[in-house]
């Protein structure tokens, strides 16, 4: 199928540029999280709280697993690769593009992680989900795209991960020359 699944770190801009990809590329967006909370009837804080970090995870790749799509840029959660039915999944329906981003820069756009709602072990410092995480995204990305700086144009990563996937830009559409 021809999809796109953005994977990578909360905070690395996953659901902002996959809808200017979309847009650009004439693709339907997907938030896999708004996929979550639409199919559980609360906000993320609120599952997590209610179902603890494994079953949070269950309940993610489960959902996951399940999402049907064509032609669709699909924005992850960041603990989606966690789950391997659901990744497995993701790569037989489209490329998986890991935008990657330095821990230090990434320390400097997240707030608090509980608030983010980042799935973690009680003492897990972001280094250590850094850690934990990176080689999974590694291991499911067909393409990385890094991403330099703590704020990033949108226009590049656009350009860069089209450019990556051999997609072209969708044409401007032409404003109508009648009054």
């Amino acid at each position: 199928m021809n999809n796109i699944i953005l994977i990578g770190m909360p905070g690395v801009g996953k659901s902002c540029i996959g809808v200017v990809l979309a847009k650009a590329l004439n693709m339907s967006f997907i938030d896999s999280d708004i996929v979550i909370q639409e199919r559980m009837g609360r906000n993320l804080r609120d599952i997590i709280a209610e179902t603890g970090r494994d079953g949070f995870l269950r309940l993610e790749n489960e959902i996951n697993a399940g999402i049907t799509a064509d032609n669709s840029v699909i924005a992850t959660g960041g603990s989606a690769v966690f789950g391997e039915e659901a990744m497995e999944h993701f790569r037989r329906i489209g490329k998986i593009v890991y935008l990657a981003i330095n821990c230090a820069d990434l320390e400097e756009r997240l707030g608090d992680l509980d608030e983010r709602g980042v799935i973690h072990e009680k003492d897990q410092t972001l280094a250590d989900i850094y850690a934990q995480r990176v080689p999974l995204y590694e291991r499911y990305a067909d393409v990385t795209v890094w991403e330099d700086g703590v704020w990033i144009r949108f226009e590049d990563m656009i350009g860069e991960i089209s450019a990556r996937l051999g997609k072209t830009e969708a044409p401007e559409e032409k404003e109508s020359s009648e009054g």
